[in-house]
């Protein structure tokens, strides 16, 4: 046998081996937390594994693990899977809404935003959804919730539309479809763009067609508690060639070596190193191909995981219903295939208790709560120390912030889970 073939073959037995030892230490891993943790209801369990954690180390073993090969290749098989031309990893949801904002807002960009322009966003949202726009000289115009679904209002965005406004930056709060046609009408008649915030909705869809597919620019998280994980990382998705290149310029330090049309660049500056050329501003949000390479056993997994929310989601849907004379659940969207984030839960006014006697009835219990992503971002106070407008009293997204909760929906809600979720809500007191 030749020396090549030794290798290989002691290659793949010391493979196999260290599979057996990962295998053996994540079981024991998860019994052990399981034995420490009791009955404990969270709001979200890992979707890694052994698969996943493998990929990881097989990645670390041949010493290429900044961004390359599998960065590049998880970009391309996550924007096939949605159906979006361009895929631009970054290391964070929050980073993606960054490069989208800053591509957006590039002086390179035609057609784009520019300081003073007006950006209309949901009062209900994550901060790094606001920051960004802050951050590039934009005003947040600020608009109430649907009570039933927690999405923007559109028709307190039609009324927030000025001769300003140049965009709008609609949530799929919690993995409900935002109305986007509606949106799409209402881009077309006031000539805004679109930015979708797809971080909280991965696998949605409205009327057939993908999250992510409508905005000029999308953006996805691939968080640790979100529907598919990186650990940390997120994705810009465009069908515009010119933003993809400008994001990934952006991205890495603002040279040109990850975009797709170099040549423009480099035959303008030919004196300059091309591997050291930078053409714009630029940050370092770089994925790892470590990151890359649990990803792409991850991807793949989405569509099971998705099916598994929307059954608990159902199944929860049962479990609140038996108060519903007090407890309100999100309403799916007309049109829309929700994906089931989280389970979002509003007291309802008149109710016996409060929410933070329904919370603390449920957390004390085991089963952990969490507020619905900021609230209304109007009453935080980091946002007053810009400019920005609110439209209307933003009232359904204030009650949102003082009377909703929301509990865990992911793909290990087991079958005792939902008894004991009942059986703690017929013991609130009437």
């Amino acid at each position: 046998m030749s020396l090549g073939k030794i290798r290989n073959s002691d290659q793949a037995t010391a493979r196999e081996a260290l599979r057996d030892a990962i295998e053996r230490s994540w079981r024991l891993e998860i019994e052990k937390v399981g034995q420490l943790s009791g009955k404990h209801f969270k709001l979200h369990e890992p979707t890694f594994g052994v698969d996943e954690i493998l990929a990881a180390v097989d990645c670390m073993l041949t010493s290429y693990v900044t961004m390359g090969k599998r960065v590049a290749e998880l970009e391309r098989i996550f924007a096939e899977f949605i159906g979006v031309p361009e895929g631009i990893s970054c290391n964070s949801g929050s980073s993606a809404n960054l490069l989208a904002i800053g591509s957006l807002a590039n002086r390179q960009t035609e057609d784009g935003l520019r300081p003073g322009d007006e950006v209309i966003v949901p009062a209900l949202a994550w901060s790094t959804t606001i920051w960004p726009l802050v951050q590039h000289g934009l005003v947040p115009v600020i608009v109430d919730i649907d009570p039933l679904t927690l999405n923007i209002d559109l028709n307190e965005a039609e009324r927030a539309v000025s001769d300003k406004t140049r965009a709008i930056l609609p949530v799929h709060v919690y993995g409900n479809p935002c109305d986007m046609d509606a949106i799409q009408s209402l881009c077309e008649r006031h000539d805004l763009i679109l930015v979708e915030d797809v971080c909280e909705a991965m696998g949605g869809s409205y009327k057939g067609r993908a999250l992510g597919q409508f905005g000029r620019v999308s953006t996805f998280s691939f968080y640790f508690s979100h529907h598919i994980t990186t650990f940390e990382g997120g994705m810009c998705l465009t069908g515009d060639s010119e933003i993809a290149d400008t994001m990934r310029i952006m991205r890495s330090h603002g040279w040109i070596r990850e975009a797709k049309n170099q040549a423009r660049y480099t035959e303008r500056y030919p004196g300059i190193d091309p591997r050291f050329l930078f053409v714009n501003t630029g940050y370092n949000l770089r994925l790892t191909e470590v990151q890359a390479a649990v990803g792409l056993e991850q991807v793949p997994k989405l569509k099971g995981f998705l099916a598994q929310r929307r059954e608990a989601a159902a199944l929860w849907g049962d479990v609140f219903a038996t108060h519903g004379e007090t407890l309100q659940t999100q309403r799916e969207t007309p049109g829309g295939a929700h994906a089931w984030f989280g389970f979002p839960v509003t007291v309802k006014p008149g109710a016996p208790y409060s929410c933070a006697v329904v919370r603390k009835h449920l957390d004390e219990a085991g089963v952990e709560t969490r507020p619905i992503i900021c609230g209304n971002i109007a009453l935080q106070p980091g946002l007053h120390e810009y400019k920005f407008r609110t439209v209307g009293d933003l009232a359904s997204a204030t009650n949102v912030m003082r009377n909703s909760f929301s509990i865990g929906n992911h793909h290990a809600v087991r079958a005792a889970d939902f008894d004991w979720v009942r059986d703690l809500l017929d013991s609130l007191p009437h």
